[in-house]
């Protein structure tokens, strides 16, 4: 015998996430650092696979890329300013997921490894002394390509009416390429539509 649900139990029941449905897919956006699009796959309740592709906050970087003139320049030079004119990211991550049921309904706990690549491209404004004493201005472009393994952790909330999860993800960046043993925490708050 079929237990009968009343309509409006059965509408705050979430439509996702049936056991017996998995793949699920999901695709949404993420706020913070970076700022991305996201996609998420679901081959089990336990295990997930996702790719983010969008941009970083180039101005919490600020400090960083201008500690970093000195090593695209001569020492007889000196920094005035930059401009980020790109800075774009990749990453594919691999989580496990568990049940944080006891907490809250609906409420998934993760936690994983990835890799990042990022590509960002900067101009350097800077000034010069030249003889007689005088002052020569000038600028440069470079472009930073580097990559480095990512650790993920956060949580998942999917109890809506709606196919839809929310989450908020905090990870720990190291850059291994460019500037070997840089580290960056970077996070953000997303929502994905599950289908």
């Amino acid at each position: 015998m079929v237990p009968k649900v009343s309509r409006n139990k059965a509408r705050i029941v979430c439509p996702i996430f049936n056991e017996s449905q998995y793949p699920y897919q999901g695709f949404g956006f993420k706020l913070g650092d970076p700022m991305a699009l996201t996609y998420k796959l679901y081959p089990s309740r336990n295990w997930s696979l996702a790719a983010d592709v969008g941009r970083s906050s180039s101005g919490l970087y600020h400090d960083y890329y201008k500690g970093l003139f000195k090593g695209y320049t001569q020492d007889t030079l000196t920094y005035l300013t930059h401009k980020v004119s790109s800075d774009w990211f990749v990453e594919g991550k691999v989580l496990h997921q568990w049940s944080a049921e006891k907490v809250s309904t609906g409420l998934m706990l993760y936690a994983g490894l990835g890799w990042q690549w990022r590509s960002t491209s900067l101009t350097y404004n800077y000034s010069h002394q030249i003889a007689p004493p005088g002052i020569e201005y000038g600028s440069f472009s470079t472009t930073r390509v580097t990559s480095g393994p990512v650790v993920i952790l956060g949580f998942e909330y999917s109890y809506f009416t709606w196919p839809i999860s929310a989450f908020i993800e905090v990870e720990m960046f190291t850059d291994t390429v460019t500037d070997p043993g840089y580290h960056r925490f970077q996070g953000g708050v997303g929502v994905r539509y599950v289908f």
